[in-house]
């Protein structure tokens, strides 16, 4: 009842597939096509465009990047100093405490 049943490893049944061969082929060069002659001449043009529409969003999109870390880092340093403040009314309160007695 309590002997443990180990599993064995069943056999493959039926035709197996043997693996496929990979024979190389050959690699033919291929000729490059001939450059064309007539090209195009080149605008004096930057790559990218800056209108006024998106010149305004880009600096509101920055001035509220700024706003969002700003905030972020002064409530950071508020509750840095919440908690200094609040440790040193505890241990003001405990050195009174065990200077009493």
């Amino acid at each position: 009842m309590f002997r443990p049943k180990v599993p064995t490893m069943p056999q493959p049944t039926g035709l197996t597939t043997p693996p496929a061969v990979v024979e190389p082929t050959a690699v033919t060069p291929h000729a490059p096509a001939p450059a064309s002659t007539a090209a195009t001449p080149a605008r004096n043009r930057p790559a990218v465009q800056l209108t006024p529409g998106t010149v305004l969003a880009l600096v509101g999109g920055g001035t509220a990047v700024v706003l969002v870390v700003g905030a972020v880092l002064v409530s950071m340093l508020l509750a840095v100093a919440l908690t200094a403040a609040s440790v040193a009314v505890c241990a003001l309160t405990v050195r009174s405490c065990t200077a009493r007695r």
